[in-house]
């Protein structure tokens, strides 16, 4: 029996045109495998060009809806848009605070909607901007406001036009009145190419860029994504991954908006489409370099991996074990010497075999090193990093990788969207899912992501996927292979000697064989791909 949907429930406005309000949070929960539980707090009297009037519903009906959930169908997200009044803004803060005493942890999504995009009448005044400030920014697992919302949250005037290196400093103000995670949507905001959103999570932090849709129709962009963040955490993604998912919904709304009215249409996210393109997330402050260098056909910006025609990509201790590895026949091949001792003479040598034998070889952590000794004309190198490593990198070391993207290969780990997302935004030419099962190489705090989210890895990701982790037999090679990665890594499955990998490498190659015709079967066939499962 399939698992139930998880429930969220979205306290908002309706909205008469059907664009906007609880309209577009029952299509983005619908989308999102969610089952959405409706409470108006307001009426809109609007149309596509405005609104006319709005209507707070009395406080005693909004509770009653409230209470008549609460006996039978408790959330496991709240999502909130357009409340109307203090009393109202008040009300939802009591019933937070309750929900929690039984389900602590609940998460609370605030769309603080303080004005209508298409304009008309007020949805806010100075009351209900501190009433927000007062009650619910501090009960918040995530806000996310638009710059001109963020701004009057902030006590400064509304504007969604100016430096865009201010919302990084906004956004760590609004977390420093008690909401936990913040995105400060650029849907708004006058760039033109992308759309620009500053993520502050306790997991992530970064510019996350997606190009653009070139539609007019917009109407309801801002409750769709607010409302698809809530179904992610709902299922039970932390904040940094539900922003992920949610700004994919978002752009596949924006793509089949349509027109209604003179004014801009709705957009219509959908449970029977895939899934938009992965955004591109930064590193500290800068913009995504795919976003700053880039191609327009989002070509990686580091040399294209090559996967290796029998699909496995061997890691290595030594340079000793690396040549047994390339003397045994595998053609892409990784060294993980983890001593910074005698790691030179490793390089040095591990290059001598990788090239008599034609191999692709990666250097795993001591990339300085690997550039400045790989200077070999005939050499493929690669790099691979850790988000760690990525992350510790300073300015002039982030100089130096990104300058060396003609000559090299770049591999990224991954475990979550978010770390997806990041490795897609450096350009990197591989991209690692893992760990795909448990696995005692490395101690981590992700679980193991699984047949499920290997597949929407290798769905969603710009670059080739690998996949990592726990991969020791043939009959776990096969499994993963049916899923679609370029290439499946293997450490301790290779065993320590050029005697154990001559017996094992051949069943390991059958097994990638066997698992991709099955993947490649009309009976493996997946019309849509939804979500990952959490990973945390």
């Amino acid at each position: 029996m399939d698992k139930p949907p998880a429930i969220v429930w979205s306290i908002a406005g309706h909205d008469s045109s059907g664009g906007a309000g609880l309209s577009a949070d029952q299509r983005a929960a619908d989308a999102m495998g969610a089952h959405l539980c409706p409470v108006v707090a307001c009426v809109t009297a609007q149309h596509s060009s405005g609104v006319e009037a709005i209507f707070p519903l009395p406080l005693k009906q909004l509770q009653a809806q409230l209470a008549a959930l609460s006996e039978d169908m408790p959330p496991q997200a709240i999502k909130t848009g357009l409340l109307g009044d203090v009393d109202t803004i008040r009300a939802v803060a009591t019933w937070v605070r309750q929900l929690r005493e039984q389900h602590p942890g609940l998460p609370l999504v605030v769309d603080p909607v303080l004005g209508a995009s298409a304009g008309g009448a007020a949805f806010s005044n100075e009351a209900v901007v501190q009433a927000y400030r007062r009650e619910l920014l501090p009960l918040a697992t995530l806000i996310t406001p638009n710059r001109a919302e963020a701004l009057r949250l902030l006590g400064k005037p509304a504007r969604h036009d100016g430096d865009a290196h201010e919302l990084p400093d906004l956004a760590s103000l609004l977390r420093a009145m008690g909401a936990q995670a913040v995105v400060i949507t650029g849907g708004d905001a006058p760039q033109a190419d992308w759309a620009q959103d500053w993520m502050d999570t306790p997991h992530a932090q970064g510019w996350l860029c997606s190009r653009r849709v070139p539609t007019r129709h917009h109407h309801g962009s801002g409750c769709t994504f607010a409302s698809a963040a809530a179904s992610a955490m709902a299922h039970g993604h932390v904040s940094a991954d539900a922003v992920v998912l949610a700004k994919m919904l978002t752009t596949q709304a924006l793509r089949h908006a349509h027109e209604a009215g003179r004014g801009p249409g709705p957009v219509m996210a959908s449970a029977t489409q895939a899934l938009g393109p992965l955004p591109y997330l930064g590193l500290g402050r800068a913009l995504p370099w795919q976003v700053q260098y880039g191609a327009p056909d989002g070509a990686p910006l580091f040399q294209p991996f090559e996967p290796p025609a029998d699909g496995l990509y061997g890691i290595l201790a030594d340079s000793a074990q690396l040549d047994a590895a390339a003397r045994t026949g595998l053609r892409c091949l990784q060294l993980r010497h983890k001593p910074h001792e005698g790691v030179q003479a490793h390089i040095e040598a591990s290059a001598i075999s990788c090239m008599a034998h034609g191999a692709l070889l990666f250097i795993n952590d001591h990339w300085q090193a690997a550039l400045q000794q790989c200077t070999h004309a005939d050499l493929q190198l690669g790099l691979h990093l850790g988000q760690e490593d990525l992350l510790a990198l300073d300015e002039a070391g982030r100089a130096q990788l990104l300058a060396a993207r003609g000559r090299v290969v770049l591999g990224l780990s991954s475990h979550s969207a978010w770390e997806l997302a990041r490795a897609a935004g450096c350009g990197a030419s591989l991209i690692a899912c893992g760990p795909v099962m448990s696995t005692t190489t490395k101690d981590m705090p992700w679980m193991p992501q699984g047949e499920h989210n290997l597949r929407w890895w290798a769905t969603h990701s710009p670059a080739p996927v690998v996949a990592i982790g726990g991969l020791l037999t043939p009959a776990d090679v096969e499994r993963f292979s049916a899923c679609g990665p370029a290439a499946l890594c293997v450490v301790r499955g290779l065993g320590p000697s050029e005697t154990d990998m001559r017996e094992r490498v051949p069943p390991l190659r059958a097994a990638v064989q066997t698992g991709r015709a099955k993947g490649s079967s009309p009976e493996s066939a997946s019309p849509v791909i939804s979500l990952p499962n959490p990973v945390l």
